[in-house]
């Protein structure tokens, strides 16, 4: 239980939420949400769950996708003599929800904010994926529909890092099944229910999730993590002849476009080696 002492300085204080278990808040989050004014939360149900279990009780305000822009100015000039705290429902704000232009409009307006950092999912998910984690981008949702989806992945794809995305259940197979088409070889893992009692995080190319998933149907968050491109140890003298095999069937772009989803090389290059061999 946290009782509130002193009251905090006015400012805006962002503050991590636990993504599942309600264990996981910081002793910091927990004196800053007892010591604060009000809290700002996307969902005034789920933040009074969390409070309610630290024995708090404070001000609610919504501040979501749909907060009109005189509800964020009534809520900055608040915050001049008022701490305020923002919650996300789960997690860290500002990590693909509406927190930035909060953020960037106590900024303009000089107000002081604080940032108290805590659980993250797209970090725990990678830390249980066994995935490469030297580098790492994390791409928020993919977009629900097909075209846009696999745009975003082959637009992706070439970066040679491992790439993570927040992912909806129902959508979740459709998404693996793009990413088996586009990178058949490349290790995959999907992180789902993290911190609750059914977490689970499966490794395996993307057609075998599919079909897992396909056949378990998933339910709660997750998070869909895809390895980086796989190295590829070939000469110039290889990928010249997989570039001669492609341009006798194929245009040049989609020569290009095949040997460097295989190889990991530079398209570019590749086209410009293309045109010489077009041209002997």
């Amino acid at each position: 239980m946290t009782e509130a002492t002193d009251p905090l300085s006015p400012g805006l204080y962002i503050v991590a939420t636990p993504i599942g278990n309600l264990g996981d808040i910081t002793v910091r989050a927990s004196e800053t949400l007892a010591r604060c004014d009000g809290i700002a939360c996307e969902d005034t149900r789920v933040t009074q769950k969390l409070i309610r279990h630290l024995g708090i009780s404070k001000p609610l305000w919504r501040y979501d996708d749909h907060s009109a822009p005189n509800d964020r100015a009534r809520l900055v000039a608040s915050m001049r003599d008022r701490a305020v705290a923002l919650v996300s429902d789960a997690g860290m704000p500002l990590v693909s929800d509406p927190g930035y232009r909060l953020v960037n409009d106590a900024k303009e307006a000089g107000v002081p904010i604080t940032v108290l950092p805590g659980a993250n999912a797209p970090l725990a998910a990678l830390a249980l994926s066994g995935l490469p984690n030297d580098r790492f981008m994390f791409a928020g949702f993919l977009p629900p529909k097909e075209k846009a989806r696999r745009e975003v992945l082959e637009e992706l794809g070439v970066v040679r890092t491992t790439l993570i995305f927040f992912e909806t259940a129902p959508r979740l197979v459709k998404s693996l099944s793009a990413t088996a088409d586009i990178f058949p070889d490349r290790e995959v893992a999907v992180a789902r229910e993290l911190t609750k009692l059914y977490e689970e995080c499966r490794t395996g190319s993307a057609a075998e999730l599919a079909q897992h998933y396909t056949d378990h149907p998933p339910k709660g968050e997750i998070v869909l993590l895809i390895g980086p491109p796989i190295e590829q140890s070939m000469d110039a003298g290889d990928v010249d002849t997989m570039l001669r095999d492609l341009l006798r069937t194929e245009k040049a772009s989609k020569a290009v476009a095949q040997v460097a989803k295989a190889t990991g090389q530079d398209r570019k290059e590749l086209y410009a080696r293309a045109m010489e061999l077009k041209g002997q």
